[in-house]
């Protein structure tokens, strides 16, 4: 496994990122232990996960498999860097969710608490909230980083001016600050590279993309059968065919499974730290190792970018 440094701090981390969401209402506890014994097997060190994850309002079901799996000990938990989120819906009153220093506070005692641990790594806002300022916000970061509750401090689905306006404040504050954006980013999903990308580049994000399949669009799917698609893919499909069969051919050309390609085109942008990838089976997660190998020329650059247009940076991609 290659590893890098998160964004512009020292922290190494594996150029995959093991998504956990799938943990509980995909995979049950035994096979998601397995995939994490596997992920460590492989050097995986890098894994993601949320309070929200799992299915259940407030129970956090995803964090408390992760918690249960660390509880057998053998180093488990000291050889993963650890992310998770706050933001989200646990429970039904008004403080039980968003970017309150109230809440901040709450759902990290709560998290550690699931998953039996003493510190998170990476604690994400899972979204911006516009009704928060940043001085409470960044108030409450630093109170759980003084407390060795936390280590870093990262941001998902943020807009590139969400992250020059809390960077700048942490400046002020002598504050770390924002050290990763994890976002929406894939072949058929480049608005990142207007702002977001930019902006990470200048403040030193390291980016963390989510859904780097496309769910699951750029896996193969015009060869792979009908039965068990998710609802809506079809008519995606055949919204997307044309582009679809232009990809699956090209990757057919480079003798490579569309989804490693998809990843490695991901991997192959220095800002791009480690994409998500959530394996529900071992053989999902030891398939993804290929798209490690595999290098991106600039006249395959050129063809998916025919395919697949991207976009330029901002202001030169709609102005002079």
């Amino acid at each position: 496994m290659k590893h890098t440094n998160l964004g512009r701090t020292g922290l190494k981390v594996s150029r995959l990122c093991l998504g956990t969401m799938n943990f509980g209402p995909q995979t049950n506890e035994a096979d998601s232990f397995a995939v994490m014994d596997r992920a460590l097997e492989h050097g995986i060190n890098f894994w993601d996960t949320a309070d929200v994850y799992g299915g259940k309002k407030g129970e956090g079901v995803t964090e408390q498999i992760i918690g249960r799996y660390f509880a057998q000990g053998g180093g488990r938990r000291e050889k993963v860097v650890l992310a998770t989120k706050v933001y989200g819906d646990m429970g039904e009153w008004p403080n039980q969710s968003r970017l309150s220093a109230l809440h901040i506070r709450k759902a990290c005692e709560d998290s550690l608490k699931r998953l039996q641990t003493d510190y998170i790594d990476l604690y994400q806002m899972h979204h911006i909230w516009r009704e928060a300022p940043w001085a409470e916000v960044w108030q409450a970061m630093e109170l759980l980083v003084q407390q060795g509750k936390v280590i870093y401090i990262g941001s998902s689905n943020f807009a590139g001016w969400h992250i020059a306006q809390a960077n700048e404040i942490a400046k002020k504050r002598n504050f770390l600050g924002l050290v990763s954006e994890q976002s929406l980013y894939n072949l058929m999903s480049r608005h990142v590279e207007r702002d977001l990308i930019p902006a990470c580049e200048s403040y030193g994000l390291g980016l963390i993309p989510w859904s780097p399949l496309g769910g699951g669009m750029l896996g193969g799917v015009l060869s792979k059968p009908s039965e068990g698609r998710r609802a809506g893919m079809s008519e995606r499909i055949e919204k997307n065919r044309d582009q679809l069969e232009k990809w699956e051919g090209l990757c057919g050309e480079m003798g490579e499974q569309p989804a490693d390609v998809a990843l490695a085109w991901l991997l192959s942008n220095p800002v791009v730290t480690a994409p998500i990838i959530g394996p529900r089976t071992l053989e999902q997660l030891d398939g993804s190792l290929r798209a490690l190998e595999i290098e991106i020329s600039e006249e395959t650059r050129k063809k998916l970018d025919e395919i697949f247009p991207g976009f330029k940076p901002s202001p030169e991609g709609y102005a002079w």
